[in-house]
């Protein structure tokens, strides 16, 4: 499914001047908007998300962006992950298309873990290939009755011998179905709770996986349920040590939850720039629509509302890369704030547009089904305000 709008101009860039960013992330903006200015997207059809997502894969693979999800050793630019790389490429993807953003998104939270605790061999065998394009990478951690407490997690791996054996579920996989290799989380059992769960790399093709549902949403994506029985796979597929999955988990999540708020700000500036450009073309009571005050209020808080989140997300992203602090409470601020605020500022936008607004096809309509699930995966907004209240408790409420 297309747009019936397809004059896509360039996000603003006036973020860019801000303190947090460096020269290099202003040139890969600049990069970013040839690319897509330049067709690099190709015709992405939103009725076929597998297909869509697999062609996306490969072209962000082509155009060298997906090798930002590695670090340099292994096919990426560089040596550490960035995490404002990370944002700046996920609020342009977001802005241009949301399957754009979940193609490249997932490929770095679906091998994260792998960059930060697999074995070399892991890493060699993997990495390189999902920078190029060539493999689609999954992150499976939810299960039916664990998803926002992974710690009542059932999916279990036991030891044999020189495997690991995995029975279970997950559900709601991103890439499920269409991937090459997950991440996989299972309770192994060293300790009660999120200490007796582990991280493995299981690859597609590995009997015993099957999927199990393909699972359908208001706004497409390649969705599944995957089914472990007797599922072998050699101990070397371990990431880190035993025990030690709940944390990469975490770490990985870390990485990369203020780009999801990132993307939300990129829906958003599409939202808002759609809203300013309708107004000033529609006609209204002898004059426009941007001539009333009421549209111009409603304007001025949206684009106050997106300034607000996208400031508390290029301080978690700056506070990572520059100055190697911990961002659990800021990159919980900033997922929290960006996808709410984006949800509201897309509802005032679809609500400017009047009836046009809902039409199937029409940005608006696109947009307004796409931040939805923003609010819910990688920790609903909910669990935001937990993990805030947890790091205020702990006396790190710094201002």
């Amino acid at each position: 499914m297309r747009s019936h709008d397809t004059a896509l101009h360039p996000p603003t860039r006036d973020h860019l001047d801000w303190p947090f960013y460096d020269e290099n992330h202003r040139a890969l903006a600049a990069e970013l908007d040839d690319f897509i200015a330049g067709g690099g997207l190709g015709e992405v059809d939103h009725a076929d998300a597998d297909a869509a997502c697999k062609h996306l894969v490969t072209a962000l693979g082509s155009a060298g962006v997906l090798r930002h999800c590695v670090p340099k050793a292994f096919g990426g630019v560089s040596e550490e992950i960035d995490s404002r790389v990370l944002c700046l490429i996920r609020e342009t993807l977001a802005y241009a298309d949301g399957l754009a953003d979940f193609a490249f998104a997932m490929q770095g939270l679906g091998t994260g873990a792998i960059s930060l605790s697999g074995s070399e061999a892991l890493k060699r065998t993997v990495l390189p290939k999902v920078a190029r394009g060539e493999w689609i990478s999954a992150f499976a951690l939810s299960e039916p009755e664990a998803g926002s407490d992974v710690a009542a997690m059932a999916c279990a791996a036991r030891r044999d011998g020189d495997h690991f054996v995995l029975d279970g579920e997950k559900t709601w996989i991103s890439n499920g179905g269409i991937a090459d290799v997950y991440t996989v989380f299972a309770r192994t059992g060293e300790a009660p709770g999120t200490r007796g769960i582990s991280a493995f790399v299981v690859f597609a093709d590995t009997p015993g996986l099957t999927i199990a549902e393909r699972i359908e949403t208001i706004a497409p994506h390649p969705l599944a349920r995957l089914r472990f029985d007797n599922c072998r796979i050699p101990a070397s597929q371990l990431l880190g040590s035993p025990g030690e999955g709940f944390k990469i988990a975490m770490r990985t999540l870390d990485i990369f939850r203020p780009s999801v708020a990132a993307a939300a700000i990129g829906f958003a500036r599409r939202a808002l720039d759609e809203a300013v450009a309708h107004a000033k073309k529609r006609k209204m009571f002898g004059a426009t629509l941007a001539d009333l005050p009421t549209a111009q209020s409603t304007l001025g808080e949206m684009a106050t509302a997106i300034d607000a989140a996208a400031l508390l997300t290029c301080r978690t992203a700056w506070q990572r890369d520059v100055r190697k602090r911990p961002t659990t409470r800021e990159a919980a601020m900033a997922k929290m704030t960006a996808t709410e605020n984006a949800q509201w500022v897309i509802d005032q936008a679809l609500q400017l547009f009047g009836g046009r607004g809902v039409r199937v096809g029409e940005i608006t309509e696109r947009l307004y089904r796409e931040i939805r699930a923003l609010r819910i995966y990688e920790g609903a907004t909910e669990v935001q305000k937990l993990i805030i209240g947890r790091e205020l408790m702990k006396g790190t409420g710094r201002s």
